[in-house]
């Protein structure tokens, strides 16, 4: 509900300064305001996950999130809103979401026993990453038919559902793990436990190239509506659902796997770079619709196992710290990638963007894949499996 909640607020407000400044540029200002605070504080907010009860700092970060949102819809509804404020409460809403985030995440060990934890983690990775494709499906539909303002109070008002489960929760039934103390709970040794782990290292590098652009495809997906199909709000909406869709299906996949090791990482990663790529190519509205189902279902799986992966290769004692580097990467390259992105949307055509998220990854996934290769001491091989057909496989040197 949350997290969902507020990529709904992440997305209405981008509309809004679109709607007021007509400027694609100062969305992604918008959207690195946002997402700056977790470059700033992401291992901080990691920090706080490993050392404080995790319940209590949820429980907080809801009224946060909650409060931000109804403050915008005062001042929305009221239009007195101005750029300005949009601005600032995306970046106290960033300096929330940079405590929770981690949080969450971490959480997911307290509320499940050891046998079920690899499960539960593939599980709530899923939920993770399908708020941030579903959240602009529904504040698209939010946008047209009740306004941002109603979106924004809409939201505020749906925190009270997260909030009263954390509080239903019975703290006995936990899993603690214990508190990191302030002699070892340092944010360097996060640093070092990530570099020193390649199955920690990739999948975040992976991640923050991805994320300069699969985070924000929003921003492009407001410039299509805009400026290629000219179908405003609604357009927006639709778009956006269809990628929604595609999350869901990604999601009921993804959550039938344990784990994805690095090979199936990279493998996923080169899919939703091919993806992409056709999307950028494909005319007409619905053609495009039908292609962002299957983007969509490509980004939740690429993102479910990669945050899985991380998760699950961290031990307890520093979970926290190792998902708010994670978090820091992927959304801190969102707060990169922001400005970039609008900046190419609205001069060079959001067509050009659509092309450039597909291609930029898809050589840092060669990259990784042919680093792999050559720890692994492996090679590609031609093997014939019938007398005209072959396929290729890796094989030792």
């Amino acid at each position: 509900m949350s997290n969902t909640g507020a990529w709904v607020q992440r997305i209405a407000q981008d509309w809004l300064v679109l709607s007021i400044t007509g400027s694609a540029t100062a969305v992604g200002i918008t959207t690195a305001l946002q997402f700056l605070p977790t470059l700033l504080f992401g291992m901080h907010g990691g920090l706080i996950a490993d050392r404080c009860n995790k319940r209590k700092v949820l429980l907080l970060t809801q009224v946060g999130m909650s409060g931000m949102a109804a403050i915008l819809a005062v001042l929305t509804l009221s239009k007195q809103v101005l750029p300005w404020h949009v601005y600032l409460i995306a970046f106290g809403l960033g300096l929330v979401t940079a405590v929770d985030n981690p949080t969450r995440q971490a959480f997911v060990n307290e509320m499940v026993g050891p046998d079920q934890l690899r499960n539960a983690i593939s599980l709530n990775a899923s939920v993770f990453q399908m708020g941030a494709l579903i959240g602009p499906a529904i504040s698209g539909y939010l946008i047209n038919a009740v306004g941002s303002g109603y979106a924004f109070a809409i939201n505020s008002v749906s925190y009270i559902a997260s909030f009263t489960a954390l509080l239903m929760i019975d703290e006995r039934q936990l899993h603690r793990s214990g508190l990191a103390a302030r002699s070892t709970g340092r944010l360097r040794d996060g640093v070092r436990y990530v570099l020193a782990r390649p199955e920690v290292l990739w999948p975040i590098v992976l991640v923050g190239v991805f994320g300069v652009f699969t985070i924000n495809l929003p921003v492009t997906l407001a410039a299509y509506a805009k400026s290629e199909f000219h179908s405003g709000a609604s357009g927006y909406g639709m778009l956006s659902s269809a990628v929604a869709l595609g999350s869901v299906i990604g999601a009921l996949i993804s959550a039938r796997r344990s784990r994805t090791r690095l090979r199936g990482l990279v493998a996923i990663g080169a899919v939703l770079c091919a993806v992409t790529v056709v999307a950028a190519t494909v005319p007409g509205q619905w053609f495009y619709a039908l292609i962002l189902v299957g983007l969509g279902t490509a980004s939740l799986m690429f993102l479910t196992a990669a945050n899985s992966s991380v998760q699950l290769a961290a031990d307890d004692s520093i979970r926290g710290r190792v998902m708010g580097i994670y978090l820091l990467v992927f959304i801190g390259s969102g707060a990169f990638g922001g400005p970039l992105l609008g900046a190419i949307d609205e001069h060079l055509g959001p067509r050009l963007g659509m092309l450039l998220s597909g291609l930029v990854p898809a050589v840092a996934t060669i990259a990784v894949a042919c680093k792999l290769a050559h720890d692994a001491q492996l090679r590609v091989q031609v093997r014939l499996s019938g007398s005209r057909s072959g396929h290729l496989a890796l094989v030792p040197r």
